[in-house]
């Protein structure tokens, strides 16, 4: 029977006479994997999520009266009121709701401003 430590190391896939010269160029194969997975998660994942909060952001800031929204439990409404970190949301004729910002996740309508030559024909 032959000796099973001895044939250990064929067993693992490595040569009997140690790591050698392979030891280097697979540490440098594994450092190049690495970083390359390390790029494709950074170009699939985190920069993605970085615009869309960033998308998000300035749609919040840029909530105006008038605009309709639609918050992220459904409710459908027009901007009757907008504070610093919150929005009152008017749903019907005498039912106004006040809500956070963050819980407005769409504009769906925005309340068209009203062109320069407009206002001043109206001053006339």
């Amino acid at each position: 029977m032959p000796n099973f430590f001895a044939n250990l190391p064929l067993l693992m896939g490595q040569p009997a006479g140690g790591t050698g010269a392979q030891g280097g160029s697979s540490m440098i194969t594994m450092l190049a994997t690495f970083a390359l997975i390390i790029v494709i998660f950074y170009f699939l994942i985190i920069r993605p999520q970085r615009k869309k909060q960033k998308d998000t952001q300035s749609m919040l800031s840029n909530i105006r009266k008038g605009d309709r929204v639609s918050t992220i439990g459904g409710i459908r409404g027009t901007v009757h009121a907008v504070k610093e970190s919150t929005v009152v949301l008017k749903v019907d004729d005498n039912t106004k709701i006040e809500f956070n910002k963050n819980a407005i996740s769409a504009v769906l309508e925005r309340r068209e401003e009203e062109a320069p030559e407009a206002a001043e024909e109206k001053k006339e």
